[in-house]
């Protein structure tokens, strides 16, 4: 496997490869990624370049363990907040608030992670299989949305079972979203998502009802033949 993944996991090769990783992280805050080298980060973090891209193949490959840690800590920041909450729409508006929380101090250099992140043929999309560990504990996360929710026994099994990757393309599109949002404290995407969590909370709801259920059947029918699909299921071999 190429770039991060590929490298033995001892404490020693973790703590380097988090070393390196974070000082990347005050790098290309301080001077932005495009004028951040590698071998600045490996004088930065006191290890020789051969070691930097012994643990990192290439600067992009940065942005798949930028995505890893940021989804471990949206991950148990969000479970943190979720402690009490029964009400599906809250869950989820708090998972994806904390997502942004959790982000931002990365917002300023987010678009050039983008540009390489967007490219569907890029083993560095947040759809490609490569990034399935990190995406799994995202999907993983709004399961527990969902399933701690008092809206989970009520809804059709199937397409209970397809929530959680939906909910997860919900929040891409909010990370798009806040990728160009130039607002004070993206203040416009906090907006879309207290503005849209309900309505997506409430459409869910209403796909309960028996009225609704041929309706469901098409849209789970699209789902499975063409949005799923399109999702990688596994880390490259």
């Amino acid at each position: 496997m190429r770039g991060s993944r590929a490298q033995p996991k001892t404490d020693k090769s973790e703590q380097t490869r988090a070393l390196i990783l974070e000082t990347a992280m005050r790098l290309f805050q301080e001077r932005g990624y495009e004028k951040t080298t590698m071998r600045a980060i490996a004088a930065e973090a006191g290890v020789s370049v051969g070691n930097a891209y012994y643990y990192f193949s290439s600067k992009e490959f940065l942005i798949q363990g930028f995505y890893d840690r940021m989804t471990y800590e949206h991950a148990a920041d969000a479970r943190r907040r979720l402690a009490g909450t029964r009400d599906f729409a809250e869950r989820l508006e708090i998972a994806v608030t904390s997502w942004i929380d959790c982000a931002e101090p990365y917002h300023e250099f987010a678009a050039q992670f983008f540009r390489t992140a967007a490219d569907p043929a890029s083993s560095l999309s947040p759809f490609s299989n490569e990034s399935h560990p990190a995406r799994a504990t995202a999907v993983e996360l709004f399961r527990e949305v969902l399933t701690g929710s008092e809206l989970a026994p009520k809804l059709d099994a199937e397409l209970a079972e397809l929530l959680p990757d939906l909910l997860w393309l919900n929040l891409m599109i909010v990370v798009l979203y806040w990728v160009f949002d130039r607002t004070p404290d993206t203040e416009r995407t906090r907006e879309y998502v207290r503005r849209s969590t309900p309505m997506v909370a409430r459409i869910i709801n209403l796909s309960r009802y028996r009225v609704f259920r041929p309706i469901v059947r098409d849209a789970k029918g699209l789902i499975q033949d063409f949005i799923l699909p399109t999702i990688g299921k596994s880390a490259a071999k």
